[in-house]
């Protein structure tokens, strides 16, 4: 049964929704080119006002289970536990799920590392701490700083299920609250090593990755994440209480995932989805 602090927090989603209210919470991965988006949007509808915040996706999850929040930003899947939470308080709805950009996951190493590449094993055990010389690597001879993103980020989970296959980070490893803050460590230090989304490499120096040893170094560019030769790709998510996608909130999406909201996916670094998945 639905308590009363529920009902009036959806009735005030929903008001705000169709007032030209909306808000947007989650990855900050995607907070860039969600504020991009907010930002050219209400250009073109003044009478619309998007509110645009990080967190990292599992905040914008829980916001969206209590919902505090229209959009979910998310830079992974939702988990079962998510999913059944949502369902509860959505009356048995799934949330609406939608594909908005691609991402190849970048790892990242300070301009004056000499490194140009390493297989995804090599990753996994840098990221893990049984590697923890660069000279392991063919390196220079200096030990490796790891760092990482916070456990409430879709990134660090992302990575640590699909390239450290689900081992847990070195007890080393420093964690920033932020890509972007990831990356300034990383060009601060010569011996470091992080990852995020292409979006955010700025000048740090992105590590081809090879799929295993007998596979071609590949980089993270659009034409190689959009084949899947890139080993670290992925789709980014927006998810919605499907009661609620309606009105000014299934235009902005629609505005989003179309050609022209599209257009500015690559303009922040990231890549535009497949035309098949768009909605004209």
């Amino acid at each position: 049964m639905k308590t009363l602090a529920t009902i009036l927090a959806a009735a005030t989603v929903a008001a705000n929704a169709y007032a030209g209210n909306i808000t947007v919470k989650g990855s900050d991965t995607l907070v860039i080119l969600a504020q991009k988006w907010a930002e050219v949007y209400m250009g073109q509808h003044p009478d619309v006002k998007i509110q645009v915040s990080g967190g990292g996706s599992g905040i914008g999850f829980a916001a969206l289970q209590a919902q505090q929040t229209d959009l979910c930003d998310a830079s992974r899947k939702i988990k079962s536990a998510e999913l059944q939470k949502c369902i509860a308080v959505f009356g048995g709805a799934r949330p609406t799920e939608y594909k908005v950009a691609l991402d190849g996951l970048s790892v990242y190493v300070n301009p004056e590392n000499p490194l140009k590449e390493l297989t995804l094993d090599q990753v996994g055990d840098i990221f893990t701490g049984k590697i923890k010389n660069w000279k392991e690597v063919g390196g220079a001879d200096a030990p490796i700083t790891v760092y990482s993103r916070e456990n409430s980020s879709g990134t660090y989970e992302f990575f640590k299920e699909h390239v450290l296959k689900g081992k847990d980070f070195a007890a080393s490893a420093q964690t920033q609250q932020g890509t972007a803050l990831i990356v300034q460590s990383v060009v601060k230090d010569k011996n470091a090593i992080g990852y995020g989304g292409a979006a955010y490499g700025g000048s740090s120096k992105l590590l081809l990755i090879k799929k295993d040893d007998a596979s071609p170094a590949i980089a993270p560019t659009e034409e190689n994440v959009m084949s899947g030769t890139y080993p670290i790709w992925r789709h980014l998510y927006v998810y919605v209480n499907p009661n609620l996608d309606k009105g000014e909130i299934a235009a902005y999406l629609n505005w989003i995932r179309g050609d022209e909201g599209q257009k500015y996916v690559k303009d922040i670094g990231y890549y535009p989805l497949p035309k098949n998945l768009r909605s004209n």
